[in-house]
């Protein structure tokens, strides 16, 4: 019974140590995946200011292209 017991303290001791490692391991991922989903935020905001403004530019370029457009096509 002894034996028995000795053998299951030293597989929890394993078992604890694991534990601990992977808890690190964890935290230690958790850190990376959020600095990654900060940066991916900050490449998304700054992507969605270029786009907005690209569009922006295309709808006046397409507003601009219209009223010149009307005058000519008027006069067919």
């Amino acid at each position: 019974m002894e034996r028995l017991n000795s053998k299951l303290y030293l597989q929890n001791c394993y078992i604890m140590k694991e534990n601990e490692r992977l808890r690190k391991k964890a935290q230690i991922l958790n850190q990376e995946n959020q600095a990654l989903l900060s940066e991916l935020k900050q490449k998304l905001s700054k992507g969605s200011q270029k786009s907005n403004a690209s569009t922006n530019t295309i709808l006046d370029l397409g507003l601009s292209s219209s009223s010149s457009q009307n005058p000519s096509s008027s006069g067919n």
